[in-house]
């Protein structure tokens, strides 16, 4: 047995690594497409009339069939239920379709009569057929990508369980904030180069389906991982390898629910979550309102959060994977965050510096707490806790997209409506940073529980994870 053991398809290093780059490379495309339109709020103010709250309701409907579906949980369950492979493309072409509606109804094709827009012109008739279709657009893509995560964190986990699942992990999350990156500095450029880079696509929704053909070629590059998956499972079965523990039965996800720790975890996770995703909707906007920068060079201020996480998190995650401290790192990240919010409210101090210190936290924190979940959970229930963590984070990622343009409609009366009248406003974005920096604080006091239940937990999350 331990010589089959030493001989499994994963003991490959260059094996287990391809497959952590290629699936990441998935994961980058659904990253990419989600903050695709961060740097494009002023020019859906302008070209398709919305307001800040309008643009919240859009970047708000990815998180709704995640709150009232319960996507990501129920996405879960069927992956444990059925596997890998059906449930991750199922999932990925979901979010494929999501993404073409979104840049369908945005373009000018659609917003000038074509296909669909006298039928969704027909009810809901305070809300324009734009933010109609693009919502259900991003709704349908939220749909996919959630479960989509899911299946490719269980992935690495399947891949990497008891060899340096931190540095996988954490890699895999840093590669796909590339994508987050990528989409900040290219939507500028595909909007001022759109004539030269894509001659049939000359308008500002260059950049959308630019989005939307990479998820494409992560579905592709998904079906090339399902071959290996296949080998891997062949494996596994010709040596009676198989996970010993019994199969998931839905009363576990009840006791998963009374789970101290996980559920401090998950709190952590969506007041975490909420401070950082829902503030990258707006930072682009931010640089442009606050610091008086064009578009291009506010989308590439704001990439230097998720270009930081590629160098940080491989070295939080080595930490984590052998020296341990995963609960007190989170604890760090929880507190640099209120100082990246409280600084961009209160001082004028150059962006670079909190969109840095923001890519710190941005790698503390998921370096430690997604390898945190599987010393906790079972790997044949992995899926189902992911899928429950992710459930609850959408409770965030919904309300405060939404929530902060509320506020910045409120506290810039007027604004909204001159900007879509092309005249020339600034939005002041004190107040939903001051809201941002409270989530902070809230999650550095759950960061605090945690660690505190670790001690008495049994788990072991300040110990390595590296077993050998």
């Amino acid at each position: 047995m331990v010589e089959t053991i030493k001989n499994r398809i994963n003991d490959s290093a260059s094996t287990r690594w391809g497959i952590m780059l290629l699936v990441s490379f998935t994961m980058a495309t659904n990253y990419y497409f989600y903050d695709a339109l961060s740097p494009l709020k002023f020019l859906m103010e302008r070209e398709l009339g919305f307001s800040s709250a309008d643009y919240g309701f859009f970047t708000a409907a990815y998180s709704i069939p995640n709150v009232f579906l319960l996507m990501a949980v129920v996405g879960g369950i069927i992956l444990d239920k059925i596997g890998i492979r059906i449930t991750g493309f199922a999932f990925i072409f979901i979010q494929f379709a999501g993404a073409v509606v979104t840049a369908y109804g945005a373009s000018p094709y659609f917003n000038q009569g074509g296909f669909g827009y006298d039928f969704m012109n027909s009810f809901w008739t305070n809300y324009s057929p734009a933010l109609k279709t693009t919502s259900l657009g991003f709704f349908l893509f939220g749909l996919g990508a959630e479960t989509s995560i899911v299946v490719i964190s269980k992935v690495i986990v399947k891949w990497f369980k008891g060899k340096e699942i931190a540095l996988a992990l954490g890699l895999n999350i840093a590669i796909a904030r590339l994508g987050m990156g990528a989409a900040m500095i290219l939507s500028p450029r595909l909007i001022i180069d759109s004539t030269a880079i894509l001659p049939l696509w000359n308008n500002w929704t260059a950049p959308i389906w630019f989005g939307a053909l990479l998820l494409g070629i992560g579905l592709l590059a998904f079906l090339v991982y399902m071959i290996w998956d296949i080998r891997f499972d062949r494996e596994v079965k010709e040596r009676m390898e198989a996970d010993p523990t019994e199969e998931f039965r839905l009363k576990d996800l009840a006791k998963l629910m009374t789970n101290r720790s996980f559920l401090l975890i998950s709190a952590l996770c969506v007041t975490f979550y909420s401070a950082v995703f829902p503030f990258m909707k707006y930072a682009p906007d931010l640089m442009i309102n606050k610091f008086g920068v064009n578009p291009t060079l506010a989308g590439d201020i704001a990439s230097i959060l998720p270009f930081g996480t590629l160098v940080f998190t491989p070295v939080f995650a080595y930490i984590c994977d052998y020296k341990g401290k995963s609960a007190s790192l989170m604890l760090i990240g929880s507190l640099l965050l209120v100082f990246v919010h409280m600084t961009f409210a209160v001082t004028t101090l150059t962006p670079f510096i909190p969109m840095f210190v923001l890519g710190v936290a941005f790698s503390l924190v998921p370096a430690a707490m997604w390898p945190a979940v599987a010393k906790i959970v079972e790997t044949n229930k992995i899926g189902t806790a992911y899928g429950a963590m992710f459930t609850i984070q959408a409770f965030g990622l919904m309300v405060f997209p939404y929530l902060i343009g509320v506020v910045l409609d409120h506290y810039n009366p007027g604004v909204a409506e001159t900007l879509t009248a092309g005249g020339e406003a600034v939005y002041n974005y004190t107040m939903p940073l001051l809201m941002m920096a409270a989530l902070g604080v809230i999650g550095f006091v759950f960061a605090i529980l945690l660690k505190r239940d670790d001690k008495t937990s049994g788990y072991g999350l300040e110990l390595p994870n590296k077993m050998d």
